[in-house]
């Protein structure tokens, strides 16, 4: 049950910026700004206290599909993120055939309304054959306002995100119709042009769907749909950083042009994440992990990855050498706000969610704070 206590001494990041010999109060499941006489301390000198992170774009986990697994498999799958640091968790699925969509839709809700995820995010099946990556080409479609309309009434106000090849016949007036509704229109697995792009974003898209892959490429004649993503700044640009979906040039030029305010880093895990090397399904694709790097079995194309978000924040600071307040943001505050949770997660601030990552000096994970309880605890380890 969670109870008062003090974290103290350690280097705390706050939307403010970085306090030396901090502290952070929790009250039961919640930051406060003051503790009883008689709340316990914990002593946390160096190490750092960050905001639990936010994964808007997650497959799987510990050895679970969060698009075919059972209920008790997906809160197996949800609770390795959270041993890794991942407070805040939407549910992606993958492309299927659309009933199939609809009653997972149905099954994923109900663990959102219990507050075990965060909410659903469709990836497919209104993606472009030409960047499918690891999706079923045979089930792909066009995005047809009325099946994405399927799909939200189907997750029951749970959808948080829809992932649209937003070129294709009938992709603006569903990008239009999720922005009606609420739900974000993420343009992803595309072959647009700049300035289809453009439309798009102009018709409401705000998210791009892990920037860099499965899109065409940046060209100084045909800048694609990179160059329009990165340039608006309504568009929050999502980044797989864990050494195998981007060159680190690339991040680096992402953080350039779309600031630290508009990059949110994701895993794009699959079942192996927090699981270890083998075969899998990914939908209806098999995929060999080798190594932590997940590729189809026919065609060999990544599929997905084996991240977890403590390791793409300790790479973003001592290999891409990121601001820890810019990891912080692209970890837990972006991604929040894109969601429509910052006033309840994604810093540490009073009133919010006491959800936190202990990291000790090298940024390596020691200790994982949900609502109050430890997750991990720091003190055992």
């Amino acid at each position: 049950m969670a109870t008062s206590q003090v974290l103290a001494g350690a280097r705390v990041v706050l939307p403010t910026g970085i306090v030396d010999g901090g502290r952070v109060i929790v009250d039961g499941a919640r930051i406060a700004g003051s503790a009883p006489m008689d709340a316990p301390a914990v002593d946390l000198r160096n190490h750092w206290v960050v905001p639990g992170f936010v994964d808007m774009h997650n497959h799987g986990g510990g050895g679970a599909s969060f698009t075919s697994g059972s209920v008790e498999e997906i809160l197996k799958g949800i609770h390795t993120h959270r041993l890794h640091g991942t407070t805040t968790l939407v549910a992606s699925t993958v492309t299927g055939d659309m009933d199939g969509l609809a009653q997972r839709a149905g099954l994923l809700s109900e663990l959102a309304e219990q507050g075990d995820i965060a909410g659903i995010h469709f990836e497919g099946p209104f993606i472009s054959p030409c960047r499918k990556g690891a999706h079923s080409e045979e089930l792909l479609r066009d995005p047809d306002p009325a099946e994405v309309r399927k799909l939200i009434d189907a997750a029951r106000g749970r959808a948080k995100m829809v992932t649209l090849a937003t070129e294709l016949p009938g992709g603006i007036d569903s990008v239009r119709l999720l922005a009606e509704h609420g739900v974000i229109a993420a343009i992803g697995h595309t072959d647009a042009t700049y300035e289809q792009t453009v439309e798009a974003i102009e018709a409401g898209a705000t998210v791009a769907t892990h920037l860099y892959n499965a899109m065409p490429t940046l060209g100084h004649r045909s800048p694609g749909p990179i160059a329009a993503l990165l340039e608006d700044e309504r568009i929050t640009v999502e980044l797989i950083n864990d050494g195998t979906h981007l060159h680190p040039a690339s991040l680096q030029l992402a953080f350039h042009h779309a600031g630290g305010d508009r990059v949110a880093f994701i895993t794009d895990a699959m079942d192996a994440a927090g699981f270890g090397d083998g075969r899998y399904m990914l939908g209806p694709l098999e995929v060999e992990v080798s190594e932590g790097v997940a590729r189809l079995v026919d065609g060999g194309s990544i599929a997905g990855s084996t991240l977890t978000l403590d390791r793409a924040f300790k790479r973003a600071v001592t290999v891409d050498r990121l601001p820890v307040e810019d990891v912080v943001a692209a970890i837990s505050a972006n991604p929040a706000r894109v969601l429509g949770l910052y006033d309840r997660v994604g810093s540490l601030e009073p009133c919010k969610d006491a959800d936190l990552v202990v990291l000790d000096a090298e940024f390596g994970l020691k200790g994982v704070m949900r609502r109050g309880e430890w997750v991990v605890d720091p003190q055992l380890g």
